[in-house]
């Protein structure tokens, strides 16, 4: 294990402050990051080879922060402070984590990155949906090792509306797990490991460390170790048809079906042109979700778990919890 001492830096450095690596035994584990030492304890133990895990994070730190100068051109609205700039800087200002953490690991080789981050970011869930494919994309070639596998977590479920570090017009996290859902589809050789079944109401960092970083290893030992036989994703929204006042959703990822566990699925909403959306009736019916309300004759939209803080009722037959989503863009 090695952990990349925090550092705030105002210019971009050439090396780190000092930090050993430290064989991964209870003393070392307990200042690692959860997440990533069970991602690796999984991986080691299927694959039987040496796990190197370089921890790069800071707490409560928004993408910007790790991301350069030059990357952050194309998004204005983003202040980069100057070199000639007096000011304290702390975590949340744009570059200079990734001046003072990143910058000196990026000629390093690797197999891949695993992430989890955006709760810093949830008040700006539409330009994170770019912002985050845009970091990606400046490590890949900063890195010059083409585009190595990156495994992401989507946020879990939180009561924002809690949360006073963050000052968000609309409190609602589910448009910045959208924002991520919708990353997917911009950044190659990627995964989103969902956690819609272990968010806490009054815990932005839920306990369950170990969910997540199963779901994580999966994805790497399918995606990128090539094992079969088991799951290693999500099922993901794909699209929508509409008869009548039913709407049909299908998913991706869902090759031996959706389920709900015997529970009523109790999480969907309906909306027709107006925009107002209405409990709906669902249920599944093998892969796809068939969604109706009585009051809406004439569905244009449905959205699932679309609430701040919501515990997740629809998963694949392997017990991997679907994505909170919208058909729509309102």
């Amino acid at each position: 294990l090695y952990n990349v001492p925090r550092s705030v830096q105002r210019l971009p450095q050439d090396t780190s402050k000092n930090s050993p690596w430290r064989l991964a035994a209870p003393e070392a584990v307990s200042n690692f990051s959860a997440t990533a030492y069970y991602f690796g304890k999984i991986l080691y133990e299927q694959l039987q080879v040496p796990i190197g895990l370089v921890n790069i994070s800071y707490g409560g730190s928004p993408v910007e922060a790790f991301m350069d100068e030059n990357t952050l051109k194309t998004f204005p609205e983003i202040k980069v402070p100057a070199k000639t700039d007096t000011n304290k800087l702390n975590n949340k200002v744009a570059t200079v984590l990734y001046n003072g953490m990143l910058r000196p690991f990026l000629g390093y080789t690797i197999k891949g990155c695993i992430w989890y981050q955006g709760e810093s970011n949830n008040d700006r869930p539409q330009q994170y949906e770019t912002l985050f494919p845009a970091f990606v994309k400046q490590i890949r070639e900063q890195s010059e090792q083409g585009d190595f596998p990156f495994y992401y977590c989507q946020i879990a479920a939180y009561h924002y509306n809690n949360y006073t570090a963050v000052n968000a017009v609309n409190n609602n996290s589910a448009y910045l797990r959208d924002a991520q859902r919708k990353a997917l589809a911009k950044i190659p050789n990627s995964g989103m490991a969902v956690l819609m079944d272990i968010g806490e109401e009054f815990n932005i960092h839920p306990m369950n460390k170990a969910t997540g970083s199963k779901r994580l290893a999966y994805m790497a030992l399918t995606k990128t170790y090539g094992y079969k036989g088991f799951a290693g994703e999500s099922p993901a929204y794909e699209s929508m048809t509409i008869n009548g006042n039913i709407a049909t959703l299908k998913f991706k990822n869902a090759a031996n079906g959706l389920t709900a566990f015997g529970k009523p699925l109790g999480l969907f909403e309906i909306a027709g042109s107006n925009k107002i959306f209405l409990p709906a009736t669902a249920y599944v019916m093998g892969g796809v979700v068939v969604v109706s309300a009585p009051d809406v004759k004439e569905p244009v939209a449905v959205r699932y778990a679309f609430k701040d803080f919501v515990v997740g009722d629809l998963f694949s037959t392997e017990g991997f919890p679907v994505s909170s989503f919208r058909t729509d863009d309102w």
